[in-house]
């Protein structure tokens, strides 16, 4: 091979990685925009944020927001809002400390109850905008209203508590040890004990993403499709690797992976093939980019709508558990500001105003931008109202950069 057409070659190369990553922006630069969030707030905490028990600690504040972020996500791409998730999420919490600590029903029972009635709230408020057509603005803004007065309503202004310890394990607990614990020699220190559950998990979870990732990548490739330059890929592959690996080393340190944080991982795995595999997922993005040429091309628009209120219901209740369960006890102010939270998260992941687009993976990356961000302020002794201004200007930059792209394009 001369060396003209080496030389000829690189710069092809190079705008083809050029051009990926272009292309793919919004999806590196949250990922580098968390990475550089959690480096700048383990320099600022001095080491702090890293810590085993820190880390877990993040995941268990963060797992509501999450789960709720998942049905907000849906909702948007939908081309919709729902300022209540908050209010209802409180609201279910009330609901299951009055059934279970007050008249001593099983925690399985309560909690399906429970989700039952999230569904069925999210099904009212469907109904009202995707039937009657009224903006769901307002519809989730009466609901978010009306949540709060029932929950001070069936709680009498008190607290009630504390929950069965059967109950409490949703948030507390922890996944068991299979194969026992392994000691670290630390030399002239302690040994560090690890949860070898947690690492056999995390190191299946990476040779599952290779496995899966370069089958994908072959299959692309065989069926004519462009794929991303092999370097990018591998490179791109080896840091998501390496940070699971690292995650999921942390957790073992401590005390492994928490029972939250499984029932978290499920339900992003099932809103990923929703999303991305199923013709509901299809006809979701389909609603949020045109509703008119959707309704057109016979979907169901109505139901639709409907439906994913129905879920955004569900998982509200479902994250009013878990975060009763943290807490421990059920409050009049539980819930209040979660969908700020949920709906700054799902924007910060990507998602576009006018619905039709959105990701699983970005959405989550926004929860966790969100709570790091909130974790390491809070570590910093940065005040609450402080906090509150650079969160929102986080939110506003994250608008105006999709703004900018679609702009751009």
């Amino acid at each position: 091979m001369s060396s003209e057409t080496v030389n000829s070659a690189a710069p092809g190369a190079r705008s083809s990685v050029r051009a990926v990553i272009q292309s793919n922006l919004r999806d590196y630069g949250l990922v580098v925009a968390l990475l550089a969030i959690m480096v700048f707030f383990q320099f600022t905490t001095n080491g702090t944020l890293f810590k085993p028990v820190n880390l877990t600690n993040l995941v268990l504040q963060n797992s509501y927001i999450i789960i709720m972020a998942l049905g907000m996500l849906l909702v948007i791409v939908g081309g919709h809002i729902d300022l209540s998730v908050g209010s209802v999420s409180g609201f279910i919490g009330a609901v299951a400390a009055i059934l279970m600590v007050e008249y001593g029903f099983n925690p399985l029972v309560a909690g399906v109850l429970c989700i039952m009635l999230g569904g069925l709230i999210g099904a009212s408020q469907g109904f009202w905008i995707a039937y009657l057509k009224i903006p769901s603005f307002i519809v989730t803004l009466a609901g978010m209203l009306v949540f709060k007065g029932l929950s001070l309503a069936i709680l009498g202004g008190r607290s009630v508590g504390p929950f069965p310890p059967e109950f409490q394990m949703l948030s507390a607990g922890f996944i068991p040890d299979v194969f026992g614990p392994i000691a670290i020699p630390q030399g002239g220190a302690a040994p560090i004990t690890l949860h070898t559950t947690t690492l056999v998990i995390g190191i299946a979870i990476v040779v599952a993403m290779i496995y899966f990732s370069l089958t994908s990548r072959a299959a692309r490739e065989r069926h004519g499709y462009e794929a991303e330059p092999f370097a990018l890929f591998a490179v791109k592959t080896a840091v998501i690797g390496a940070l699971i690996l690292f995650f999921t080393y942390t957790l073992a340190s401590y005390r492994g992976i928490p029972n939250v944080m499984v029932v978290m991982s499920i339900l992003i795995a099932l809103f990923v093939f929703i999303t991305k595999m199923t013709t509901l997922g299809r006809r979701i993005y389909a609603l949020g980019g045109n509703a008119k040429a959707a309704q057109l091309s016979g979907i169901k628009t109505e139901r639709l709508t409907f439906y994913i209120f129905v879920i955004m219901g569900a998982l509200s209740a479902l994250a009013g558990l878990i975060f009763a369960a943290r807490l421990n006890t059920a409050t009049p102010k539980a819930g209040q500001g979660f969908e700020l939270d949920v709906i700054a998260a799902v924007f910060i992941g990507g998602a576009s105003m006018a619905g039709g687009v959105g990701q699983v993976a970005g959405a989550v990356i926004g929860a966790f931008i969100m709570g790091v961000m909130n974790n390491g302020m809070s570590i910093m002794g940065v005040n609450i109202d402080w906090q509150q201004v650079i969160k929102g200007l986080v939110l506003l930059g994250a608008v105006v950069f999709d703004v900018y792209n679609k702009n751009k394009a």
